[in-house]
C-alpha cells in the first residue's frame, strides 16, 4: 500500500521542524513541542487536521505574541514546501485574523514556498472588498507563486478549503482576477485560473462558455486552447452543447458502434472488459469525436448513477476503429461499488450510441 500522504508528518520531520525554529528561536522546548505532536488522538488526524494541529503547537511553544511569532515562523518557512510545508500558512489562518497588513504580506511571502490557497479564503470572507484589491495586485506580481494565489485562493470550489458560497452565487468578484491571468506566461498559473472557471462552470456553465469563447477569439495560441479546454472539462463530461461546440464535437450523424462486447457478469476486485468498434456510415466530412464510456453505477438506494471516462477524440472513417478496454473495480476510497445490475454505455460527442448491462456481484 503506497504511503498516506499525512504520514510525511513522522518523528524524524517534526524533529526537524523543531531544529529550525529552535534556531530562529532559542527557547523553543524541542522535546515539549514534540510530545504535543505526538498526542494520544494524533493517529486518528488526517493530514489537514495535522497541519493545523502543527500549527496550535507551534503557537503554543513560541511565547510570543503574533507579530514577533510571525516573524518566526516566517523564518522557517523557506524550510517547509509543497504539501508538507502547508502548517506554515496554516498558522497565519487561525491566528493571524485580526491583523490584516502583517498576515496578508506574510502569505504573500510563504506562499512562494508553501501555497497559502488555504490560509488566504479567511480573508477574502472578512474583508472581501480589502481583499479583492489584494488579489488584484497579486494577480500582476512579478512572482509566479503569489500570481497563482490570486486565483487558487479564490476558487469557489476549491477541494478540502473553506467554502466561499457568495462566489457561487455570483462570480462577477473572480472574473477581473482570471482575466489578468488568462494569458500568464506560467502554465502553473494558467491551469489554476482553468480550475477556477471550472469550479464557477458547475453553477454558471453559460457564463463559462460565454468567456471560453471570447477568449479563443482573442488569444488563438495552444496555451489558450488548452486553458479553455480544461475550464470547460466538466461541461464537456455533461455533454453541455455550448461546451462541445466550441471545440467542434457536433452531433454525431453519421457513425455506428458495431460489435460491442461486454461481459455480462464481473466480481468485485475484478475487471471488466469490453471492446467495440467506430464507423462511419458513408463517405463524408470526417467528424471531430469525443468518445467516452460511462458507467451507470448502482448506488445503496438501489437507484443508478452515471460517471463518465474519456477515451479518446478521434476521426473515423469507413473503415472500423477499435476499442479495448476495461475497468476496475477495485476497492478505493474515492468511490464505493455496489453490487446489482450496471449499465455500461458509449458516448460519442456526448451522444450515447449504445449500451449493454451487467451486474456486478461480491
Amino acid at each position: 500500500m503506497a504511503a498516506l500522504l499525512k504520514d510525511v508528518y513522522n518523528l524524524q520531520y517534526m524533529a526537524h521542524v523543531a531544529d529550525c525554529v529552535q534556531r530562529h528561536y532559542s527557547d523553543f522546548n524541542k522535546t515539549a513541542f514534540l510530545n504535543a505532536i505526538f498526542d494520544t488522538d494524533w493517529q486518528n488526524k488526517e493530514l489537514k487536521a495535522r497541519t493545523i494541529h502543527i500549527a496550535v503547537q507551534l503557537n503554543a511553544y513560541i511565547a510570543f505574541d503574533y507579530l514577533p511569532t510571525l516573524a518566526v515562523i516566517e523564518k522557517i518557512a523557506p524550510h517547509f514546501t509543497s504539501y508538507q510545508g502547508m502548517f506554515v500558512p496554516a498558522f497565519v489562518e487561525i491566528y493571524g485574523l485580526d491583523y490584516f497588513p502583517e498576515s496578508i504580506a506574510a502569505l504573500s511571502y510563504i506562499t512562494q514556498f508553501s501555497s497559502a490557497e488555504f490560509a488566504v479564503r479567511p480573508f477574502i470572507v472578512k474583508y472581501p472588498q480589502a481583499m479583492h484589491s489584494i488579489l488584484l495586485q497579486w494577480s500582476v506580481s512579478d512572482n509566479e507563486h503569489i500570481r497563482r494565489l490570486s486565483s487558487e485562493g479564490a476558487r469557489p470550489r476549491l477541494p478540502w478549503a473553506m467554502a466561499l458560497p457568495e462566489f457561487k452565487k455570483d462570480p462577477v468578484y473572480l472574473l477581473p482576477i482570471l482575466e489578468n491571468l488568462k494569458a500568464d506566461l506560467s502554465e502553473y498559473v494558467r491551469r489554476s485560473v482553468a480550475n477556477n472557471l471550472n469550479d464557477i462552470a458547475k453553477d454558471h456553465p453559460q457564463l463559462v462558455t460565454d468567456i471560453a469563447a471570447k477568449w479563443l477569439v482573442e488569444n488563438k495560441t495552444i496555451q489558450t486552447q488548452r486553458l479553455v479546454k480544461h475550464a470547460c472539462r466538466s461541461l464537456l463530461k455533461q455533454a453541455d452543447p455550448s461546451a462541445l461546440a466550441l471545440f467542434g464535437f457536433l452531433p454525431p450523424k453519421e457513425i455506428e458502434v458495431n460489435d460491442f462486447n461486454c461481459e455480462q457478469q464481473v466480481r468485485l476486485g475484478e475487471l471488466l472488459h469490453f471492446s467495440f468498434a467506430l464507423q462511419h456510415k458513408r463517405n463524408s466530412t470526417l467528424d471531430k469525436l469525443r468518445i467516452e464510456f460511462a458507467i451507470d453505477f448502482m448506488k445503496s438506494n438501489g437507484k443508478q448513477a452515471r460517471k463518465i471516462f474519456q477515451l479518446s477524440e478521434s476521426m473515423i472513417n469507413q473503415n472500423n476503429k477499435t476499442f479495448t478496454k476495461s475497468f476496475n473495480f477495485k476497492a478505493i476510497s474515492t468511490r464505493k461499488y455496489y453490487c446489482g445490475l450496471h449499465r455500461l454505455a458509449i458516448l460519442v460527442n456526448g451522444v450515447e450510441l449504445s449500451h449493454r448491462d451487467f451486474t456486478l456481484v461480491a
